[in-house]
């Protein structure tokens, strides 16, 4: 069976989207998965949630392996691109990217690069999460044309609401032009305060809207200060602190979205 690839995706930023790709990697493979986390984000935060601190002076990252196939050069060795945390392999990222970003705007056939990078390692793992940058330019494109399907992180306040209908337009138009099988896999709810009355009237209005179009995951990410925490520490939440509702319900989360699959 071949890995299914998830981008983890938002057109705003502060959603908790790197968040969930370190601990929804993290779950997965308490779960038993083979998983490979992708750092598609030049500013490189989840290469910093892995614990990397100088992003910069990397050599071998998702930029490298970009540019050499944006260059039809060979690419580098994956064995030298991927590392492991906590179980979990992950292809880091730099401020290299960019560069990769603006050559992607001049090639032809562009959208599919990611693609031609990732379909070979879908046999050496279940899950597949690509972590995006919050807009919507070539790198996005190339992480949605790459893709069977996309979470979408939605933080319910109202900007990222409104963010939410764009990005929803913005898949609908990859799946029309260049990904005829993407998928949306359904909305998760992040950094929610359960206690505030906006929170849950603006839970209410997205489970309205989409209800019968789009999945919206049982589970939700509560607002926690561990959180934060644990990422200062360059940990996933549930093995800084286990007993943390947020680490509890990344599990859920995880359990969740192997049952919709199975």
């Amino acid at each position: 069976m071949m890995g299914k690839i998830y981008v983890i995706g938002s057109q705003k930023g502060g959603v908790g989207k790197t968040t969930s790709t370190l601990n929804l990697a993290y779950a997965l493979r308490k779960q038993g998965k083979k998983v490979l986390a992708v750092d598609f984000d030049s500013q490189a935060n989840l290469t910093a949630c892995y614990g990397i601190e100088n992003t910069g002076e990397l050599e071998n990252t998702i930029g490298h392996l970009m540019m050499a196939a944006i260059e039809d050069e060979k690419l580098p060795a994956m064995k030298k691109c991927i590392r492991t945390e906590d179980g979990v392999d992950f292809i880091p990222s730099s401020i290299y990217l960019s560069v990769a970003d603006a050559k992607l705007r001049l090639e032809m056939g562009a959208e599919k690069i990611l693609s031609e990078i990732l379909d070979p390692l879908r046999e050496k793992y279940d899950y597949i999460l690509i972590d995006t940058c919050p807009s919507l330019g070539m790198l996005t494109i190339n992480a949605l044309a790459a893709a069977d399907e996309v979470i979408i992180a939605v933080n319910p306040q109202l900007l990222a609401m409104m963010g939410l209908q764009d990005y929803l337009r913005t898949v609908t138009k990859i799946r029309r032009r260049i990904n005829p099988k993407l998928k949306i896999a359904g909305i998760l709810m992040t950094m929610c305060e359960a206690r505030t009355n906006l929170c849950r009237t603006l839970t209410e209005q997205v489970t309205e809207s989409f209800q019968g179009q789009i999945r919206i995951f049982d589970t939700r990410i509560p607002h926690t200060v561990k959180v934060g925490e644990s990422i200062y520490y360059s940990m996933p939440v549930e093995r800084y602190s286990p007993k943390a509702s947020a680490g509890i319900a990344y599990r859920k989360f995880a359990e969740e979205l192997i049952s919709i699959e199975s």
